[in-house]
């Protein structure tokens, strides 16, 4: 039985198949939960509320891999079936190291489900205040100008729970991951009229170039936490 194949199995328990047709688990599927089950065990050993989703079919806008939150629990969606875009963020990445990359990825959701089951979602770390007025003639705007920082600002902090997580279990592919990482952030366009995009995390995949800044709890959501806030303090 494959390496991937059993640690599907491994998480079995935490399935929550989108229906009957998902828990027949496709190859690609298997692979993908077989390079996030290091992550799911961790998840599921610190007590997160987690279950994971398998999509019988991927939606238009669907991305292979995220997180929702539903009746106080988090979910991570795999929505690979009939999503073209699914490998595409492995593009340029040889095959055989791919699998690391999706560890990472699962690790960014988790530190979405951490923040969540913290009741920190959105939330500014202690000591940190919204300064300044931000003004425009049309409230819409300024409703969407908030919801792009804050989403800004839990990606960078997701971002930072997977480079954290890379240098704590793969500390010698951590410079290929984060090169990965800051290819795919920098390839990602602004929103319309140049502002930065709820996805534009440079500032702090800069900041974790070197993976001994982390902190040294061996607990990656604590030790993301001082560049996260480092970061911060020149987000705008």
């Amino acid at each position: 039985m494959s390496k991937c194949l059993l640690a599907a199995l491994g998480v079995a328990s935490l399935i929550a198949a989108a229906s009957a047709g998902a828990a027949e688990l496709t190859p690609m599927e298997q692979r993908w939960l077989g390079a996030a089950y290091p992550v799911l065990e961790y998840a599921r050993a610190i007590d997160l509320p987690i279950d994971v989703v398998v999509q019988p079919k991927a939606g238009p806008n669907d991305v292979a891999m995220a997180m929702g939150f539903a009746d106080g629990r988090c979910k991570l969606v795999l929505s690979l079936r009939g999503n073209p875009d699914a490998g595409r963020v492995f593009d340029g990445m040889p095959e055989a190291g791919q699998d690391e990359l999706i560890e990472a990825m699962a690790a960014h959701e988790i530190g979405h489900c951490w923040r969540y089951a913290q009741g920190s979602w959105h939330a500014l770390p202690a000591g940190f205040v919204e300064v300044g007025e931000e003004t425009a003639a049309d409230p819409a705007l300024l409703a969407v100008s908030k919801e792009l920082r804050e989403m800004r600002r839990e990606e960078g902090y997701a971002d930072l729970v997977a480079l954290a997580w890379t240098q704590r279990t793969h500390p010698h592919d951590y410079a290929r991951i984060h090169a990965w990482l800051d290819k795919v952030r920098s390839d990602q366009p602004a929103t319309r009229g140049g502002h930065r995009g709820g996805h534009d995390t440079r500032a702090w995949v800069r900041l974790a170039r070197d993976g001994g800044r982390f902190g040294a709890a061996g607990k990656p959501f604590e030790d993301a936490l001082p560049l996260w806030r480092e970061g911060l303090l020149g987000d705008e």
